[in-house]
């Protein structure tokens, strides 16, 4: 599979701690006093039970791969969990973590290399994806209990970025990914409207071989992209995850949309 051209600029690491705390509580005051047996829109197949059981699941499997600073793939997803045997407990058991989180987060040089899926394998690569993770399940909650939720325009730029330097390596636990192929075509994704990260595009280019981000910088392969989606930096984001469809009139597609279809009928994350 063709590999990405550089895995970008990642925020601060600062910036990831302290928005992974905000998110997760967040996330454990939506689910908070809510139905645990009630559906989750986003993802189809889970409970809101589910959903908090995997975020806090999630949360301390991340906590130990940095604790521990693994150098190869863990053979063992088993960590301490403490999980309540009652799933209206699971808002509380999700929050109680966030000190444990935030301690391993400070204590971790953000530099410092160690075994990761993705592109970046430095620990830092697990902060962005932890954040990544806790947003957009923060909004699957939300939407779950009939609130309208609301993304950081820099955070939702930067979850843009992170998911499309990331996917090319995600076909250990997405094997559709590996399947993506093209005969050169380029899909654009352009952050429209107000945001910080307005007027930035993201182009990735299917080959023969795979897909892989293009560089952000000019040059020939900066031409007229087969496809473009335009639209707000958490719409573009939601977009990614399945969360909206490019159907919806809150984007702006020109192009040939057949190109579209075939990349979400791969890229399941």
């Amino acid at each position: 599979m063709a590999t990405t051209s550089g895995a970008g600029h990642p925020l601060p690491y600062d910036t990831y701690r302290g928005a992974i705390e905000r998110e997760t509580r967040r996330f454990a005051e939506a689910v908070r006093g809510a139905d645990p047996a009630g559906a989750v829109p986003g993802c189809p197949e889970w409970t809101l039970a589910d959903l908090a059981r995997h975020v806090g699941t999630l949360q301390r499997w991340f906590g130990a791969l940095l604790a521990q600073r693994v150098q190869e793939p863990p053979r063992s997803r088993d960590v301490e969990l403490g999980l309540p045997d009652d799933p209206d407990a699971y808002a509380d058991w999700v929050a109680a973590g966030v000190p444990e989180v935030a301690a391993v987060l400070r204590d971790t040089d953000p530099d410092a290399a160690m075994w990761a899926w993705g592109e970046d394998r430095h620990a830092r690569f697990w902060a962005r994806r932890m954040l990544c993770e806790t947003l957009v399940h923060r909004v699957d909650a939300e939407r779950a209990v009939g609130r309208e939720p609301d993304i950081d325009p820099v955070l939702a730029a930067d979850g843009v970025q992170e998911f499309l330097v990331n996917l090319p390596h995600a076909g250990v636990f997405a094997p559709g990914v590996t399947k993506l192929r093209g005969d050169g075509e380029t899909i654009a994704f352009r952050c429209t409207g107000p945001g910080g990260a307005a007027g930035e595009e993201w182009r990735v280019r299917l080959d023969a071989d795979g897909f892989r981000l293009l560089p952000s910088a000019g040059g020939a392969e900066r031409g007229p992209a087969t496809v473009a989606v335009g639209g707000q930096a958490a719409d573009l984001l939601l977009l990614l995850y399945r969360r909206r469809s490019y159907q919806e009139p809150v984007f702006d597609v020109s192009g040939d949309v057949t190109v579209l279809d075939r990349w979400f009928a791969h890229t399941a994350f």
